[in-house]
């Protein structure tokens, strides 16, 4: 029950890696909360700002049909 992110030792989160941050929104289109992510809190805020910033520039969809 340990944060993917440090596990794996990755400090940068790229928002254009949208393989990763899918794992990271439910079938409804949402973020997924801290606790269902097991994320710490550092990169469970750099995972929602690189989520925010792909469905900018519509790398992601901000709802799932």
């Amino acid at each position: 029950m340990h944060c993917y992110f440090c596990q794996k030792n990755i400090k940068d989160i790229d928002f254009k890696n949208t393989k990763v941050l899918e794992g990271f929104v439910s079938a409804a289109g949402k973020i997924k909360a801290r606790k269902k992510t097991n994320l710490c809190s550092f990169h469970q805020r750099k995972t929602a700002q690189a989520i925010k910033r792909a469905r900018f520039l519509a790398l992601l969809p901000y709802v799932k049909e």
